[in-house]
């Protein structure tokens, strides 16, 4: 899929772990896995809103397209 994610890296910029990250989204730590591992099938617009909110970032941030 050319869909990529890059939430270890706001997450670095943000110096937040991922555990910090599932608590202040209430998002399990299970869930947030398989979006940071690009194995999600969807992401929920409200999902993606209360994790940019809390990373202070754009969603394009997070999710990038990549031609294969």
């Amino acid at each position: 899929m050319p869909i990529y994610i890059n939430l270890d890296l706001q997450l670095v910029k943000k110096k937040m772990s991922l555990t910090e990250l599932s608590e202040r989204v209430d998002i399990t730590m299970s869930n947030l896995s398989i979006l940071k591992q690009g194995k999600a099938k969807a992401v929920r617009f409200s999902t993606l809103e209360a994790i940019c909110r809390e990373l202070e970032c754009q969603p394009g941030d997070i999710l990038e397209y990549k031609a294969e």
